[in-house]
């Protein structure tokens, strides 16, 4: 499944390098046309899908396992990423997602703790999938030339979540401890219970550290032993 495909010079890539079946989804009506030629010269293994991806029952048009392609503009890829990665049913129809982001962006979904770009996105990325940036790319190679360092993401489902947890409430908790990373968890979480720090001891999670120094098996933890509304 390609999204985004503009005027189709991946698709013809992925088509003459042996993709079986490729759907693509465009909502540029400019673009149709140019989609059409390439169809008329793989008129069995290209469909055309007019329309918004986000708008888009997705699925519904393939069997699985699904590998997503995406070349997105930075202002909507973050939103659909999200929106695969929490996916209520898992493993979700795809298998792998191949996606372009701002370098800053593809940082911080392959971060790991400790680290700088580690954040919301690192976790809720990690948590049920493995990450990887395959590849970054200088706005040279592209025109018009962008004023960011672009890089290749790929992310591959795992059958099940590297550690045991409720999706809305660790959602809940990552969001909620760093929304206000530089302060401790002890004062970060306080308003999910007054009685965070008791439960960070319980747990054996240091309550002077920063939602930054917490793995991912900690912060599923927490969403265990907390009520989140």
């Amino acid at each position: 499944m390609e999204i985004g495909p503009g005027p189709g010079g991946l698709t013809r890539g992925l088509l003459s390098e042996g993709a079986h079946r490729v759907v693509a989804i465009e909502k540029d009506k400019r673009c149709i046309s140019a989609l059409r030629e390439i169809q008329n010269h793989y008129p069995d293994r290209l469909q055309i899908i007019e329309g918004d991806a986000n708008e888009i029952q997705q699925e519904k048009y393939f069997t699985k396992p699904v590998k997503v392609i995406a070349n997105l503009p930075y202002n909507v890829g973050t939103k659909l990423l999200i929106e695969w990665l929490s996916a209520k049913d898992w493993p979700p129809f795809w298998h792998s997602l191949t996606l372009m982001f701002q370098n800053e962006v593809a940082e911080r979904i392959a971060a790991k703790p400790g680290e700088k770009s580690y954040g919301r996105l690192s976790v809720l990325s990690n948590w049920r999938c493995k990450t990887s940036i395959k590849m970054k790319l200088n706005p040279e190679v592209f025109y018009p030339s962008p004023k960011v360092t672009s890089a290749v993401v790929q992310i591959e489902a795992l059958k099940s979540p590297n550690y045991n947890a409720n999706l809305s409430n660790l959602e809940k908790v990552v969001a909620t401890a760093f929304n206000q990373r530089r302060k401790m968890l002890r004062s970060s979480l306080k308003s999910l219970t007054p009685d965070i720090e008791n439960i960070l001891k319980k747990l054996k999670i240091d309550p002077a550290a920063r939602a930054e120094n917490l793995t991912i098996e900690e912060f599923c933890l927490l969403a265990n032993h907390l009520r989140v509304n």
